[in-house]
């Protein structure tokens, strides 16, 4: 097919378009080194930006994050950089956009990849849209972090949590992501748990009203008192320790919560199992063990 001089109108109308210092142009990554960024703009003349115009970010580095074919918006500097350039900052452009990217962002609650850059008190380091963004200590993890230096140059998953171009405040959070992400596996896990399953697991902790037994991969279950023994006891403690290993059977799962019986595995407490006992010998430095079965297994009462 012959291409026509329609096929460049779009072009040919923004070779011509007049630039002024302060507009934001937007062009393709056709060359990067070290020192600067070009940029095809589809005008008279390509763009410039560099180094020290292109990111506020520390140590950041052209060669390693810039890639020919990236799409770039910058603010024009000056029409001629004296070399028949146009000379561009991308730091300026990054003012007026990266705030409107973030609003987007925290409303849309999509999760994104940063790397923390500096530990501060209270919290850590990490620059999205070239806006230094600070990740509270309590906002880095689900659980409570003792050490933030551990988190250094690593690279984990947040969400916007709050922005504020007028204070130029940026606030990161990890933590609903993790919760998210937990929730999630957690939910995964227990469909693999089925109702009328039987298992083992261990007792974890003991409560007035039952136990709640480990079955592994962050899952447990509630064990009602109701459900412990055949014979009525009044509290768990009374057949039950903690790390005991005891056989259960699902008997329900409902709101992510797992209900499990001892009773209906056919389980016997180690407090109804037999106990062993030692036994000194007389005459004798040695002692023998045995249970109570068979300890009274040969006296006969008249």
């Amino acid at each position: 097919m012959s291409e026509t001089m329609k096929d460049y109108e779009q072009e040919l109308e923004a070779s011509f378009k007049k630039v002024e210092e302060g507009d934001i142009l937007s062009g393709t990554v056709i060359s990067v080194d070290e020192k600067e960024v070009v940029i095809d703009l589809k005008y008279y003349a390509e763009g410039i930006i560099p180094a020290e115009d292109y990111s506020r970010e520390p140590g950041f580095s052209l060669k390693e994050q810039v890639h020919v074919g990236d799409e770039v918006s910058a603010t024009v500097v000056k029409k001629d950089d004296g070399h028949g350039n146009i000379l561009l900052s991308k730091v300026e452009a990054n003012d007026v956009l990266s705030w409107k990217k973030l609003e987007e962002l925290k409303n849309s609650g999509e999760v994104i990849d940063v790397t923390v850059k500096g530990v501060v008190k209270g919290g850590v380091i990490a620059y999205v849209e070239d806006v230094r963004g600070f990740i509270p200590a309590s906002k880095l993890s689900d659980s409570y972090v003792e050490d933030t230096n551990e988190y250094l140059n690593k690279t984990i998953q947040v969400q916007v949590f709050d922005v504020d171009k007028e204070k130029n405040r940026l606030i990161l959070s990890a933590r609903e992501v993790l919760r998210k992400k937990a929730a999630e596996e957690r939910k995964n896990r227990i469909a693999s748990v089925q109702v009328g399953m039987i298992t083992e697991g261990i007792v974890e902790t003991i409560q007035p009203y039952g136990v709640f037994v480990s079955l592994g991969k962050g899952l447990s279950g509630l064990v009602h008192i109701s459900q412990i023994s055949e014979k009525r006891i009044k509290d768990p403690s009374e057949v039950l320790e903690k790390g005991d290993k005891v056989k259960v059977k699902v008997i329900g799962i409902k709101d992510g919560k797992i209900s499990l019986s001892m009773k209906q595995a056919g389980n016997e407490t180690p407090a109804e199992t037999e106990r062993e006992f030692i036994i000194d010998i007389p005459g004798s430095n040695e002692q023998a063990t045995t249970s109570l079965a068979s300890l009274f297994a040969n006296i006969r009462l008249d």
